[in-house]
């Protein structure tokens, strides 16, 4: 049965084309029909064939390590294929016919008279391709950014739990240690001192909390000190020395201070007075876990402000590279500490701005990063580093992995090419950081061998 022009009037993208445009379009094309489960065209094919499915519903996917991803579904009425102007030339998946299916064909040979005869037609085409490129490419970075998403996601989850948790633990210690005051300050009042010792042990005490040392023992040696003191204590008639010993080495107060109180205080008056000195340090220290626990929990909401970008609206600005840097490696930094991967920085001081959308760079920071932890072993080392060139700001990021094959090194930048398993990579993450880094006029490139693989983004500052 001959296709007539009433049959493609349906089709959206040729509602304004004259049907004499139609007529040419069905007399230059043939038809196919395609049984379920052929292909329409397969990996490798070349592109030079213009599609529309008259009928049925073809599947295009792509092959990842020997699975296969769904991309789109060519349903009836719909066009694919190539399209006037054009660039590609080579399949990079398949059309898989999953309904039976009536296809109108139309060869590359017949492109250049259209574009020459018939332009209402060639514009349709030409309106169609730069929507499927249009929202190919949104729908890719949205898939991407959700991929990113997900990278972080469960690490954030555990970076914020630690800090909650242990906020968690110091506020209830506080308030059982608090709960113990009450006795510990009827010892403290029946204390019978005088007015310049209290001055001498408050001298102690709050140097010790104004100027807190450091404390860097190794382990063996904290156990030493740790035996000691208690030791000393308990030939003090200090009761429940061992409780006390852990709290008094956090403020590096060891024999030496406890010598000094006992010479201020008194045989009788020292062991209320230390337990004194040891509540308000017990205080002290848990006050200072909940602050350092909320800090980092600050912190983190800062980085994934910084991040996100999202208090900010989405256009360029200037910007500094080291804030996205240092606010990706702190939102990746779970992946770092699970493989124990040893972080170097050497960032360029006062280093001119970039004028960049921020929360896209980000996202090219968050693909590079995390694909080179993953590249790595247990012990990994991974090396940012920043510098001038020219007119440029230059970023290299390095692992000591494994590397990239020659064979791929020309393909990692193509779209659903990907080396990880199906279900660990979209793929996309590649092609998404050169569209990006394209899109701010940068360039990026790789140079990799095992042991040793680079992966250098220019972004201009002017």
């Amino acid at each position: 049965m001959k296709l007539s022009v009433n049959q493609l009037h349906p089709i959206s993208e040729f509602s304004l084309v004259p049907d004499n445009q139609l007529q040419w379009l069905i007399d230059k094309s043939y038809s196919q029909n395609l049984k379920k489960g052929a292909y329409l065209f397969q990996k490798g094919d070349p592109i030079d064939k213009l599609f529309i499915v008259l009928k049925g519903k073809i599947e295009v996917k792509v092959e990842q390590n020997g699975n296969y991803k769904h991309v789109t579904l060519m349903d009836t009425h719909q066009i694919g294929g190539l399209l006037p102007f054009s660039r590609a030339s080579v399949a990079l998946g398949f059309g898989e016919v999953i309904e039976d299916s009536e296809v109108l064909v139309l060869e590359k040979s017949h492109f250049r008279e259209m574009i020459s005869n018939h332009y209402e037609l060639t514009e349709s085409l030409v309106h169609k391709m730069t929507s499927r490129v249009r929202e190919f490419t949104k729908d890719n970075v949205q898939a991407e950014k959700m991929m990113s998403l997900g990278k972080l996601s469960a690490g954030l989850a555990h970076e914020l739990n630690n800090p909650a948790s242990a906020m968690v633990r110091s506020a209830e210690a506080l308030k059982k240690h608090l709960g113990h005051v009450p006795e510990k300050f009827k010892r403290v009042v029946s204390l019978k001192i005088e007015d310049h010792q209290v001055d001498s042990l408050n001298k102690i005490l709050f140097d010790k909390l104004n100027n807190r040392p450091e404390n860097n023992m190794k382990l063996t040696e904290r156990n030493e000190k740790e035996d000691e003191l208690e030791e000393w204590l308990e030939d003090h008639d200090v009761e429940n020395a061992y409780e006390l010993t852990e709290t008094l080495l956090d403020f590096c107060m060891g024999i030496d201070a406890m010598e000094e109180i006992y010479e201020i205080t008194g045989k009788k008056n020292f062991p209320s007075a230390i337990e004194w000195i040891e509540n308000v340090l017990t205080t002290e220290k848990m006050v200072d876990e909940i602050s350092e626990a909320s800090g980092r929990i600050s912190n983190l909401v800062g980085s994934i402000k910084s991040y996100t970008h999202m208090d900010r609206a989405p256009e360029k600005i200037l910007t500094d590279i080291h804030t996205g840097l240092k606010s990706t490696v702190i939102m990746l930094n779970h992946k770092l500490k699970k493989k124990n991967i040893s972080l170097e920085k050497e960032f360029q001081e006062n280093l001119p701005q970039a004028k960049i959308f921020v929360s896209e760079i980000n996202q090219v920071w968050t693909n590079l990063i995390d694909n080179a932890i993953d590249a790595m072993n247990h012990s990994g080392n991974l090396k940012i580093k920043t510098s001038k060139d020219q007119n440029f700001i230059k970023i290299d990021i390095t692992d000591n992995g494994e590397g990239i094959p020659e064979e791929h090194l020309n393909s990692i930048f193509d779209p659903f090419f990907t080396t990880k398993a199906i279900g660990e990579g979209t793929g996309m993450g590649l092609e998404v950081v050169q569209r990006i880094i394209n899109q701010h006029q940068g360039d990026i490139s790789v140079k990799s061998k095992k042991g040793e693989t680079t992966f250098t983004v220019y972004l201009p500052i002017t």
